[in-house]
């Protein structure tokens, strides 16, 4: 067993299901075109809620998986099992019999997040508990609700046993599930793991819950506007749904078989706010020394980032002390930076959101192009950045990106990918 503490760490296979796609594929081409998956819900009760918009899936998870299997399943482990398969496979993992012969299962780990779990199952059963009595309750309830039942039938699918893990950092939890695999490689713990974040939360109690923190936009007449990152407009995030998934291996192994390389995960900066329970640092302190960390723990240097995909939900203090962080952490070579917000697009998926950010950010760097940001008609003047509203070309050459993911709690990740 290697015992290495700097192995290179690539990123081989991506999946997601997304509130603009299905699929890796039509999630990009939704994102590059600027498309927005937010809509009027169409529930009855979303008639009483002040906030009636979300971004829902755009394929529903009982349409890919069977119907057995679905049943057995929250609607978060539902996103990430199917996430994890597309990334499996885009891994070429995946043998034509289905049986994988190429990752040793003692080798191979998952570091899947939520940041609430199985709210669906939790909150259903409890009203067949005070409807129908506790022996109509699910005898699956807890194997369902348990926020790791997502990692845990990721592994089962595929073998897993070096570690199944789930991290648990409210909207900073799907990045930091990946920086846990980086982890679990450098450390020689295992050759591949699964990474990524699920989280299926679009229910009237967190619904309500986020609208009477004053959190979520009410923007009810225009929903495809409401997630407006940046701009003077804005009033909240939009509740999204989802996962991403990606596959991380150590070069070697990756090397050894012949894979096809998207990306390097050069580093991961994690720090905490320790001011509040959900409002971030004004100044952004923890956010910068998330950026430095990630920095200094891939040795990139501030001019190397030409690109970021930041955290940006929407909301009045968060997008300020997010600008404040980056400017402070880059200085001057902020300004080499593209910058770009996909949550206009897909709204807030809490801990799935770094994972697919993240996704987004390896294709930016793969194909050289950034994602426009939507929504944004009068950047705040508090924003000193260069935010991409169209398609923006990245120079050719090595590059390195940033994605960045903040929680309540106090939580910050930051992850630093470069090209290939």
């Amino acid at each position: 067993m290697s015992t290495a503490t700097n192995r290179t760490v690539v990123i081989t296979g991506l999946g997601t299901t997304s509130p603009v796609g299905g699929d890796v594929s039509t999630t990009w081409q939704a994102l590059l075109d600027g498309t927005s998956g937010v809509a009027r819900l169409g529930q009855d009760w979303a008639e009483q809620l002040n906030t009636q918009i979300a971004a829902e899936a755009a394929v529903d998870p009982t349409e890919v998986l069977e119907r057995v299997k679905a049943r057995r399943l929250d609607r978060s482990a539902q996103f990430a099992v199917i996430a994890a398969k597309e990334a499996w496979t885009d891994a070429g993992l995946a043998s034509d019999d289905g049986e994988d012969r190429r990752v040793d299962p003692d080798r191979l780990g998952v570091a899947c997040a939520s940041g609430i779990g199985g709210v669906h199952t939790l909150l259903g059963n409890y009203d067949v508990l005070h409807e129908k009595g506790p022996r109509r309750v699910s005898p699956l309830s807890i194997p369902m609700l348990m926020p790791n039942s997502p990692a845990a039938n990721i592994g089962l699918d595929v073998d897993a046993r070096a570690g199944v893990h789930t991290p648990v950092s409210a909207c900073a939890s799907g990045n930091e599930g990946i920086a846990l695999a980086v982890d679990m490689i450098r450390l020689g713990r295992a050759d591949v793991v699964l990474a990524g974040g699920t989280e299926a939360a679009i229910h009237p109690l967190p619904m309500a819950a986020f609208g009477n923190m004053m959190a979520l936009s009410k923007r009810n007449d225009d929903p495809e506007a409401a997630s407006r990152p940046w701009d003077v407009d804005r009033d909240g995030f939009v509740l999204g749904e989802g996962a991403g998934i990606l596959v991380l291996e150590s070069e070697e192994h990756a090397t050894a078989r012949g894979a096809r390389v998207y990306a390097a995960v050069a580093g991961a900066g994690i720090t905490a706010d320790s001011h509040d329970i959900a409002q971030p640092d004004p100044k952004g302190l923890g956010a910068t020394r998330a950026i430095k960390r990630a920095l200094a723990e891939s040795g990139l240097e501030p001019g190397d980032i030409r690109h970021i995909n930041a955290h940006a939900t929407s909301t009045p203090l968060g997008d300020v002390a997010e600008a404040l962080a980056i400017r402070t952490a880059l200085g001057s070579a902020t300004d080499d930076v593209v910058m770009t917000a996909t949550k206009s697009m897909t709204g807030h998926l809490l801990g799935a959101a770094g994972a697919l950010e993240s996704i987004a950010t390896v294709l930016a760097l793969h194909h050289r192009v950034v994602p426009p940001t939507i929504n944004l008609d009068q950047q705040d003047e508090a924003v000193d950045l260069d935010i991409a509203t169209k398609q923006r070309d990245l120079p050719a050459g090595d590059l390195a990106a940033l994605n960045n993911s903040f929680g309540f709690g106090g939580h910050n990740v930051a992850l630093a990918f470069r090209t290939a």
